[in-house]
This record gives structure tokens, sequence and C-alpha cells, in this order.
């Protein structure tokens, strides 16, 4: 993306931490980093941040790791030039230049452009000498401190992969620089290259005949005297096929077919535009001397800046430089003579029509003119989109029709629309999964209520069946097992129990340990609650027998105790909230369980009397002592008369015509339920449309007990 404006405060360098942690480190890694780094763990993408997050996160990773903060700021630098390639910008970044020293030249102007549309990015500067030897210096200039060891990683990715050599990079300087806009980061780096052969290309030649051959003739004088074209470094090595490209780049065809090696412009000897029609076309240029005396100017600057119009005065006391961040004196334009130069108006120098409007800003580039000792600055109006053309009251009927600037507004008007919209759907994201989570622990109505900032009052329900289920000898085999051996357990149960949770439609209210809780009727009434409940039960009570015992191997055997009755519902909290049931219902529901039998399903006799008519097979336990209750006359529930196992478990229905499975829809419902179990049983209610098969009677209808 913003190939070295790593210095930005937005969501995408963040990200690139994250991947290139997550991918080499694991998970793990990183989440430990984040949460010792006080940091969320999902950025959005042009979301803006502060620096500070971003420190944080390679601080952390330097002591987590253990390793030197230059060497992670180096690894991260290699990652993320291949992570903004593998965002979409690898074509921008190869058309930067033909060699490394042209596309480190142009990294200004990529950030230049890049900053229409990411206007909060503070990107680095870069200024590049060529040396005698075939070296280079670079320079790197930043607002901020002891990032620079990024610059090494990202430049020796890029000229590996994009032009196939490999370099090192030296500090051979280290400054502050006092600057217009404060103190700069100023660092100097000896780049020296040496090129390579590809893998590929290394395996090709290390296998051709032709490469034996050449190393046979340089034992003969005679061939010795010929020069090799394929000399790297003054040493000889097996002929390259080049490229198309390498071969077009150095040839140009002039006149007919001739073909030469490199090129030199023709000149006239007049220079055939008149004064005026210069100015006209281009209409914001100005001619400046060493003093900054204004020499020309084009007709359009004049007319935003009327003082123009008289030759002579000074520059300075109409425009200040806005980038690079230089004094603005001609030494200091000639040290960056190759960036883009951005002048902003000055107030007080303006008309008083302009007073009130947003100061105009150019951005173009310096050329200086050595037979006249005059700098040329050839610039446009810096404006990024039409809001900012309405502004300062302008039209694109004032650039030029030749100024590329008329398109740019247009595209970037269209690219900043799809930002937003891609920042509005990164939100909308976020938003779904705290909604999930929220439902996941509250009903829909009431975590609606509590989003809204409305008090959710407290409601009753004068009759609903409540069940709870615990594990047999659950203390017992916490004493022999390791606690991951547990909640391996535990979790392997609940993943089945929430997803009969959707099948039949009941809330889960809540897990203590080995306790489950659901219930039938709340938070929306129905009339069909203990039928629910009883298929619920009959379900777990199969689902247990898939989940093992960790200490003796064998299937785990559950308690289960079901009770009906008023209970009162309501939220509990503000900090955690829960939706809590109160009651005395809750509490006979409990000893049901508690004075239950292993693999059985308790009853008490206002459950039996709801079940008593619904094609349920119950038998009679008698009359039990209950603890703080007294005598019960409690039941066992045995099975659903008209349902089998398959349709309890909630799994496909053999076809009554053809004996086929009904797949499909069975497949759409794991889906669903596999959803829902994902999001921690949000209660979602599945109907499990087969044929004409049967069905369970409450699926199709709360009156109905009778299956179709």
């Amino acid at each position: 993306m913003l190939f070295l404006s790593y210095e930005m405060p937005y969501g995408f360098i963040n990200t690139c931490l994250k991947s290139l942690v997550v991918e080499k480190y694991g998970e793990e890694i990183w989440e430990k980093l984040r949460l010792q780094a006080g940091v969320q763990d999902s950025f959005l993408t042009f979301g803006v941040y502060k620096d500070e997050i971003t420190m944080q996160l390679v601080d952390k990773a330097c002591k987590i790791l253990g390793v030197p903060a230059d060497m992670v700021l180096k690894e991260f630098g290699e990652y993320f030039f291949e992570f903004c390639k593998r965002s979409g910008y690898d074509h921008m970044l190869r058309t930067l230049g033909g060699n490394l020293y042209e596309f480190i030249e142009n990294l200004d102007a990529l950030h230049s452009y890049l900053s229409l549309s990411y206007q909060e990015m503070n990107a680095p500067s870069f200024r590049v000498e060529k040396n005698e030897d075939g070296s280079m210096h670079l320079h790197y200039y930043s607002d901020r401190r002891g990032l620079y060891h990024i610059v090494p990683g990202i430049i020796g990715a890029a000229a590996q992969d994009f032009f196939n050599i490999e370099i090192s990079m030296e500090i051979v300087n280290q400054m502050e620089e006092e600057e217009r806009t404060g103190k700069k980061e100023h660092i100097v780096f000896l780049v020296t290259q040496n090129p390579v052969l590809s893998y590929k290309e290394r395996k090709k030649f290390s296998c051709s005949p032709q490469c034996h051959a050449d190393s046979e003739k340089q034992t003969d004088p005679q061939l010795n005297n010929k020069k090799s074209e394929n000399t790297i470094r003054g040493g000889s090595v097996c002929p390259v096929k080049k490229s198309h490209w390498k071969t077009i780049r150095g040839i140009i065809t002039l006149g007919r077919g001739k073909l030469l090696r490199g090129f030199d412009p023709v000149y006239p000897k007049t220079l055939w535009i008149d004064t005026k029609t210069f100015c006209n076309g281009l209409p914001f240029h100005m001619v400046f001397d060493k003093e900054l005396r204004v020499k020309q100017a084009g007709v359009s600057i004049q007319k935003i800046v009327p003082g123009l119009q008289t030759m002579g005065i000074c520059l300075d006391h109409y425009f200040s430089i806005v980038h690079p961040e230089v004094p603005f004196t001609i030494s200091s334009i000639q040290k960056f003579i190759n960036s883009q130069f951005v002048f902003q108006t000055k107030r007080e120098m303006m008309p008083e029509s302009w007073k009130q409007r947003p100061m105009l800003e150019l951005r173009g580039q310096m050329i200086w003119m050595e037979s006249l000792q005059c700098m040329l600055y050839l610039c446009s109006p810096l404006l990024r989109t039409l809001h900012e053309l309405e502004e300062r009251q302008m039209h694109i009927a004032d650039i030029a029709p030749h100024d590329v600037t008329r398109d740019l507004i247009l595209l970037n008007q269209q690219r900043l629309a799809e930002m937003e919209l891609s920042n509005q759907l990164e939100r909308k994201k976020e938003e779904l999964r705290t909604e999930a989570l929220l439902y996941a622990m509250l009903p829909q109505h009431v975590a609606n209520q509590l989003k809204e900032g409305k008090r959710v009052e407290a409601g009753e329900f004068k009759e609903c069946t409540i069940l709870f289920s615990d594990v047999v000898t659950f203390t017992n085999i916490c004493a022999q097992c390791e606690p991951i051996q547990i909640v391996l357990m535990l979790n392997s149960m609940y993943l089945q129990f929430d997803r009969l949770t959707t099948v039949h439609d009941v809330y889960k209210v809540e897990t203590i340990g080995d306790a489950y809780m659901v219930v039938g009727g709340v938070p929306v009434p129905v009339s069909t609650h203990a039928e629910r409940v009883a298929n619920f039960a009959l379900g777990i009570i199969i689902a247990a027998k898939g989940v093992q015992n960790p200490v003796s191997g064998n299937p785990i055997q559950i308690r289960v105790g079901i009770h009906t009755g008023p209970v009162l519902a309501g939220v509990v909290g503000e900090k955690m909230p829960r939706y809590c049931l109160f009651g005395d219902t809750v509490n006979i529901a409990s000893r049901m369980e508690s004075h239950g039998v292993p693999s059985k399903i308790h009853l008490s006799s206002s459950a039996y009397q709801c079940l008593k008519y619904k094609n349920f097979e119950m038998t009679e336990r008698g009359e039990i002592e209950v603890k703080g209750k007294g005598k019960m006359h409690t039941y066992f529930l045995i099975r659903n008369k008209t349902a089998c196992e398959n349709e309890i478990m909630g799994r496909p229905i053999k076809d009554l015509d053809s004996g086929r499975e009904s797949a499909q829809e069975y497949a759409n419902a794991e889906i669903n339920a596999a959803n829902i179990t994902e999001n921690n049983s949000i209660q979602v209610s599945i109907t499990y449309l087969v044929s004409e098969a049967p069905l369970l009677s409450y699926f199709c209808s709360d009156t109905s007990l009778d299956c179709i």
C-alpha cells in the first residue's frame, strides 16, 4: 500500500505488523504481544490510530521475542514490502523506475500522490546521490525517531524483487537537523549493490552444456583475447539470455531502422514559443532567481496572487514551503531538487476576497536553469476533492486542459467515496460481531433495549419449564485429571448441548462448571415449553453417551431434572449483565437434578402434568424426600412416542417414499446450528422441512400436539 509510508498513523500498518507476527510466530504470540501492549486485536484499514500503538507493539515484540529493535524493524520492513504487493500496489511500485536509483528518486512523488487519498499520512522524505564507484548515498529524513532500521528492510526487498540485485546498506552519518517545523532525524546510508542471478537462472546455467563449453574456452589463450559481453564486475560467467524488456530498454529506433544505443536529444536553435503563449499554456508556473526574486509567472497564478504581477518581488513574501519541510532558500531547494515541492499562499498577502477561504496550495517540480541562474517552478493547484475546489471558489475550467489535476480530482473523489464505504463496512462488521456476542449472552429483545440505553424491567412468566443437568462423579473426575482434560471434556459436551438448544428452541440460561441450565417459555412465552424442554432432555442424554470420561474411558453419565412453574426474569449487573431467573421454580428444578438418577430424566409432578397427554412415555418414581421441600411425588421421562432418535438429535430423517436422506435440509440446519454454536448458542428457531416426514409437533405449531 503506502510503500515507505510506514510512518503514517493508519490501521494498515498495525494490520501488517499483526500479520507478520501471526504468520511467523503464531496466534498465541500475537495475543500475548497485544495484551502486553494494551491494544485491540483488529484495526480498520483506513482508520487513523496514534503512533504510540505501533511503537508499543514494536517494543513488546522486541521483549517477547528477545530480538534487538533494529532486527525487528528490518524484518518488518521486508515483510511490509511483500504486504504492500499483496495488497494490490505491486504494479504501482514496479513502475516507479527502471533501476534502484530511479526507484528511490521517485518515492517522494509516490508519497505526494498517495497523500491525496491518505490525508493524515506523514511520510518520510528521501534524497539519493550517485557516487563515482557506482554506490549511492541515501538520505532519509523523518519527524519520528528510531524507525530508520525499517529502510534497509524495505529497500533491500525492493532491490531483490524488482531489480534482481542484492544490496548492503550501512549507516555513515546520523544527525538531527532543525527544519521549519521542528527537528528532523537525518540518516545517511551508503548503498552498495552487486548483481545476482535469480534462483531459476542459477539452476538453468549450472546445468547448461554451453556453460561448461565456455569454461573450457577460457583455457584457450586465443579465445581469452575476445571480450565476453556477459561480464559482471570483471568475472566471466555463462552467457545470459536477455529478457525482451532488457533488450528493448537500451535500443532506440531512429530513421529507417537504424538502431542506436543510448539517446541524444536534439534541441532547436530558436525557441519556437512566444512569452504570452508560454504564460497562458503553463498558467501556474513561476521563475525566480537566487535571491527568490520573481522573474516570470503564469496567468492563473497572477490572477489568484496579484502581487506576482509586480516583477522582482520576493517569492517567500507570498508563499511558504509546505513540502519538503526545508527553509525557503535557493540552496535548500537545490538540495531537494528531485522532490516535489508544495507551496502554500500566505493569508496576509492574499486579496480580501481570499481572506475567508482556505489557502491555495501548489504542487510541482523545480528545474534549475544554469544558463540563466534561475529556478523554474512548474506546478499545478494541489486539490484533492471537488469540495476543496468549491471551498476556494475555483472551477475545473481554471485548470489547464492538459493538466492531469483535472482527472486526479475526479478520480480521487471516487477513491475517497470507496474508502469511506470500506470504513463503513468494516465498522458494520465489528458491530455485527459485537451484536452476535451480546445476543449470545442475552435474549435479543433484552440486548436491543440495553443497546438503546433503556432500562430493562423484570418480567413475570406465569408458567415455564426449567431443566438442570450435571455430570455424575464430576468432582472425582476433576481430582484425577489434568485441567485441560476437564476443559476438553466439558467443551465436547457443551458444543452438542448448545446445538440441541437450537434444534429444540429452548433458551440456554447459563453453565456453571458441569451444571447446564435451560428454560422453555422464557424469554418468549410459548404453550409448548414443557415439550421443548422434554425433547431437549432426551437429546442431551443421547449426546452424553458420545462424550468420553477422561478417567475411565467410558461414556460420561449425566443427571437431568425438570420442573414447571412460574418465574421472575430480569437482567442483573451492569459490567457483565446476565439474564437470570428467580423464584422457587428454579430451586425445585435444581432439586430434581440433584435428587435424580444417572442417565435418567427426573420430573416433578407439575412437569409430569404438562407432559401427561403429549405423547411422552413416563414412569412413576414415587414419593421421595427432597431437601428443603419435604416429600414430593416425582416421575421419570422415558421417551417421545412419536419422534425417532434422529428427530430428537436433529439428524437427517429418512424420506418415506424413497428411503433417502434429505441431506440438503439437514446440511442447511447443521450450518445454521454450527453458526449458532460458534456464537455461544444464540437462540434461533430451526424447522426441519423434510418432504412429508413426521415432524415434532412443537416445530409446526404451539397449539397442535399431533404429528403430521
